[in-house]
């Protein structure tokens, strides 16, 4: 096996694991050849925890990849013809002998403008500040001892158009520190480490969260408090009733209960916190923020589902129950990966709420990634589809 895709499975799976670190099928890790052509990358959608030598990574030439982020004619198209172009020249630049569908990660010819080893992830520590009005600020001083600043970028609609921002940004952070950013903080959207080794990687990356989260507040811990089996039940039944009412599906509801969640429970501000996506990834897995219930009322529940849906946005699919705990509706594959994404997101609604105020995706960058048909495969995989 070549060293590179030995490294990347091995980073890949060390932070794949780490649901504070990325969750679902989020994130993604490359490695480059010695020789400098080729890069493995992971597959979009696989989940980083589940890549192995058998699958969930693809190897891309460099030079193609590149390619991509050069082409001027890219930028003048529209979106719903850009993007799909780009999708099928990063297919082009595969260069394996991976005969399933898997495609290279949407972000790929963004790697390829990065040092040897990259690992992007959606850290909650970070996204405590990329989410924030006063993030950036913090960030700032937080690492104001690095002899090389971590590259702060603006929020850009994810695929061609950002690969196209970072390399941009990196070229001009080469011109004036020498060498290319190791830390990158995305706004909105997640932490980009890159570094010569895969252990050079991986120390940076928790030298990164370990300075992000020790300024934070962390979930009080020990103050999950029993629910009876028959509250539990009558909420399940009355969110059921509801989201088959307003959506016209039949789902399984999920429970969750833990100090995390008990903990953002007994906030004051929890349900106005509850506004708005934080990152793609939240909107594409969980749909969104879960939806805020004092009480739990079934017409109540259907009446906002239906809201939602008339306004042309994503249905809930998570609810957080004052009292009670949190509640998913889904597949059993899907639950956990929505309960992940709500742990991070009130993890970092709660922390930015703190730094100034949350900031959130507006109209037009949701309705960017809701039609975004590399999401919809993104989450298609995560739901177990081929």
């Amino acid at each position: 096996m070549d060293e590179a895709l030995s490294q990347l499975i091995r980073i890949s799976n060390t932070v794949g694991k780490d649901p504070t670190l990325v969750q679902g099928g989020g994130g993604n890790t490359s490695v480059k050849t010695a020789d400098g052509k080729y890069m493995y990358i992971k597959a979009s959608g696989t989940a980083l925890k589940d890549m192995n030598t058998k699958g969930g990574w693809r190897r891309l030439r460099i030079d193609l990849a590149r390619s991509v982020v050069k082409d001027r004619s890219l930028a003048k198209m529209a979106p719903q013809r850009r993007e799909p172009e780009v999708v099928n020249r990063l297919l082009l630049a595969c260069d394996d002998k991976v005969k399933t569908v898997a495609r290279p990660s949407v972000e790929a010819h963004l790697h390829a403008w990065l040092d040897k080893c990259v690992i992007h992830l959606h850290p909650s520590a970070a996204g405590a500040y990329h989410n924030a009005k006063n993030g950036r600020a913090k960030l700032d001083r937080l690492f104001k001892t690095e002899t090389l600043p971590p590259l702060w970028v603006p929020y850009t609609d994810p695929g061609f158009m950002l690969a196209k921002r970072i390399a941009r940004l990196v070229e001009n952070y080469q011109r004036k520190f020498g060498r290319s950013p190791a830390i990158l903080f995305l706004h909105k959207h997640g932490l980009f480490i890159t570094a010569k080794t895969g252990d050079g990687a991986l120390q940076l990356v928790r030298k990164v969260i370990k300075r992000c989260n020790a300024p934070l507040r962390q979930p009080k811990t020990g103050i999950v408090k029993p629910v009876s089996k028959d509250k539990i039940s009558d909420a399940k039944s009355c969110i059921e009733r509801a989201f088959s009412e307003a959506t016209g599906e039949c789902t399984t509801i999920w429970y969750y209960n833990n100090d995390p969640i008990a903990d953002f429970l007994h906030q004051k501000d929890a349900g106005k916190m509850l506004s708005g996506s934080l990152t793609p990834d939240e909107l594409v897995y969980s749909n969104g923020p879960a939806m805020w219930m004092e009480t739990c009322n079934s017409q109540s529940i259907a009446g906002r589902l239906r809201s939602q849906i008339k306004a042309g946005k994503k249905h809930s699919v998570a609810f957080l129950v004052k009292g009670i705990g949190l509640f998913v509706a889904g597949t059993e594959k899907m639950a956990p990966t929505v309960r992940d994404i709500v742990l991070y997101s009130i993890f970092i609604r709660t922390n930015a709420h703190r730094m100034g105020g949350i900031v959130t995706l507006n109209k037009r960058q949701e309705d960017f990634i809701t039609n975004w048909e590399s999401e919809a495969f993104r989450k298609k995989l995560a739901a177990g589809k081929k």
